[in-house]
């Protein structure tokens, strides 16, 4: 295998775009007399060896002594080579550079980078490139391989002349130069930080590829076919006048913009966001019915048989009062009634079908599927969301689909990795919907906190007891959990204590659940399993206990299982001393706001955006250059120029779309996957 090809290069452009991660200035020399009395580096030196010995104190190191005429410094190496001793022989010229240190003879260099001169060999005039590298990979190889593939490209400019004025961003070669070899006066807080015009160059055309690349797979997927739905038919109408409660205007606004996507004859693609308890059940259950007015079938998958399982009861309390046949499948089944299942769901028999990945195996055949929803669509991966769209009746005639997440997406993830959707926001809750108040209380108020529980319980409601998340030990997080109902059933004495957890079975869990929304138990302890879809209305009471160790978007999605009913709700947010920084940022945040795209927007800035995507990322890397947090105004500006480009009414737009997408995506596929 190539040397280059561990670091993921294959090409000459990958090669020309495997940018410096730092610089060292070996452009001055600075006399050994003043280095001596600095004390503190880098600093690059150059002399005469005046000698060269093995010493062993306290173990075996090599020891040279350099002298320029104003003074002494020895270079330490604690590892060393036999050829060294041969490579600094004594009254041999050395250049040497690296850190200042306090040794046992004083100011000392210990593996400086050493290269043996003559007394006329010339300074760089440039400041020298460090690059991300692995083992096998020198600096030295990859500066001679950069500057051979760079001779070897032509890195004619994609992007006209005019852009780059308005922009205010140099020539896409002499960005690439000046990175690579950046002149001694050059502003290395600039470099280092990525502000300086030359890298935000490379941060522009980066982002303007991915926007491409997104944009145009929008596009064609427009030329894809999907059945064109009529407008809402007998069981929409029928819907509609028997809510018992009116939309709001986010919600209805978001069923005009799903309604005229399903009319149209190419696939929906439609992202539906909305905060926690806005009411994205209820538009699902509108465009779902669009499509069953005009005999087709709908999918719903959940990513846990518990969130399936909420969405099929309500859904079925809603459609079927209707005559709409709504079934539910998943893993769990039993073998007889799971074929009884997939019969209704061949024959077309099951118009609303709802189900775990039990959806998308083989066995599960559509006879009409029109449309494709898919909840908490983080949770999947690109792969199994193709899976269930591909059970469409044929490869020409694709389902519509409608994606919904309850984690806010913040606006520059939503313009960049979201590009080649369409958008819906519920951006209101529904009337008398109340924050839930929150508040955080250290470990050492528990006996507060279950006397707190022990009075809420006898008002008549219910309260969630969430044990903390173990990451290192799933079993250790059970036992915790098990530990807690114990200690509670003997505190709250008259009071039944419940535990549910990922490890039991489904019916066990529905059991239980069952239990708990018709009143039969006071307080559930329960492990991460609630995070989505639980829906309680009783429920006005929540513990977090180890609030620290969970994200913030794990916070905001329990918090969102209280505060669904008429009383006021509460969010208590145990925490164990001492906090670190970035724990108690988390748990300010909760206390600050119920407000799910600001929590989004701070949970993006505290992990970054890899973690925050999850499942969507699957296989895809992050960006190389851009910052989704520091380059908002480039982002912005791509997004623009992209849409100037695609909408072809500028000279050579399909040439410089295609030159651009060349440089940057060939042969990356894994790095862009759109």
């Amino acid at each position: 295998m190539n040397k280059l090809e561990r670091l993921g290069i294959r090409t000459d452009m990958e090669l020309v775009l495997h940018l410096p991660s730092r610089y060292e200035d070996e452009t001055t020399l600075t006399p050994i007399a003043d280095a001596l009395f600095r004390c503190e580096g880098p600093v690059q030196i150059e002399g005469q060896i005046m000698a060269s010995d093995v010493q062993y104190r306290p173990k075996r190191q090599l020891v040279v002594s350099v002298s320029d005429g104003t003074g002494v410094m020895h270079l330490r190496f604690l590892h060393f080579y036999p050829s060294q001793l041969k490579q600094f022989s004594e009254g041999k010229r050395i250049r040497a550079r690296g850190e200042l240190r306090q040794g046992y003879g004083g100011t000392e260099m210990v593996h400086p980078a050493c290269r043996i001169v003559e007394e006329d060999t010339p300074l760089p005039t440039a400041l020298t490139p460090v690059y991300p590298t692995c083992a096998g990979v020198s600096q030295h190889y990859l500066r001679k391989a950069i500057a051979a593939a760079q001779s070897r490209l032509d890195l004619v400019d994609t992007l006209p002349p005019s852009w780059l004025d308005e922009l205010g961003l140099p020539g896409f070669s002499e960005a690439l130069r000046y990175l690579h070899y950046p002149p001694a006066d050059a502003d290395e807080t600039a470099l280092l930080e990525r502000t300086h015009p030359a890298w935000r160059r490379m941060k522009f055309d980066e982002l303007l590829a991915q926007q491409l690349s997104m944009r145009r797979a929008q596009r064609a997927r427009r030329l894809l076919k999907a059945h064109a739905f009529g407008a809402a038919g007998h069981f929409s109408r029928q819907f509609m006048q028997t809510l018992p409660f009116t939309l709001t205007k986010a919600q209805l606004k978001v069923v005009s913009e799903i309604r005229h996507d399903l009319g149209r004859a190419y696939p929906m693609q439609r992202l539906l966001q909305g905060d926690v308890g806005s009411g994205k059940t209820v538009v699902a259950a509108i465009a779902a019915l669009q499509a069953i007015d005009n005999g087709f079938q709908v999918a719903m998958m959940a990513p846990t048989e518990i969130l399936a399982e909420q969405h099929f009861r309500r859904l079925s309390d809603w459609l079927t009062p209707l005559g709409i046949s709504v079934v539910w499948i998943s893993g769990s089944m039993k073998k007889k009634a799971r074929e009884q299942i997939v019969s209704m769901i061949q024959t077309g028999e099951a118009s609303l079908v709802i189900g775990t990945h039990a959806l998308i195996q083989d066995t599960v055949q559509f006879r009409h599927l029109g449309l494709v929803i898919i909840d908490e669509q983080h949770r999947f991966g690109v792969g199994q969301r193709l899976v269930l769209r591909n059970k469409g009746e044929s490869q020409t005639m694709l389902p519509h689909q409608l994606m919904m997440s309850a984690t806010p997406i913040p606006r520059t993830l939503a313009m960049t990795f979201y590009a080649d959707l369409d958008v819906s926001v519920i951006d209101e809750l529904p009337p008398g919907r109340k924050p839930v108040i929150t508040r955080l209380v250290s470990q050492e108020r528990r006996e507060e906190v279950i006397g707190r529980i022990q009075a809420a319980a006898m008002q008549g409601r219910q309260i969630y007891w969430v044990c903390p998340l173990i990451e290192e030990s799933e079993s250790l997080q059970l036992q915790t959990a098990i530990d807690t109902r114990a200690i509670l059933t003997e505190a709250l004495q008259g009071l039944s204590v419940g535990l549910v957890h990922g490890r039991m079975k489904p019916d066990e869990k529905q059991h239980v659940m069952a239990a708990f929304q018709q009143g039969r138990i006071d307080v559930l302890v329960a492990t991460t399993v609630i995070e989505v879809g639980v829906d309680v209305p009783n429920a006005s009471l929540m513990v977090i206990e180890h609030a620290e160790r969970f994200g913030l978007s794990q916070l905001h999605q329990l918090r969102g299982r209280v505060g669904r009913g008429d009383a006021e709700s509460v969010c208590l947010l145990m925490y164990q001393k001492p906090l670190g920084d970035t724990a108690r940022q988390r748990l300010l945040t909760m206390r600050e706001t119920n407000d799910g795209f600001a929590i989004a927007q701070r949970d993006l800035e505290i992990r970054g955006p890899g973690e925050f995507l999850g499942a969507r990322q699957s296989g895809q890397a992050m960006f190389r250059f851009a910052d989704l947090e520091k380059d908002r105004d480039l982002i912005d500006k791509a997004a623009q120029y992209a849409q100037v480009l695609l909408a072809g009414k500028m000279p050579d737009a399909d040439a410089i779309i295609s030159a651009h997408l060349s440089r940057w995506l060939d042969n990356r596929e894994e790095y862009l996957n759109v």
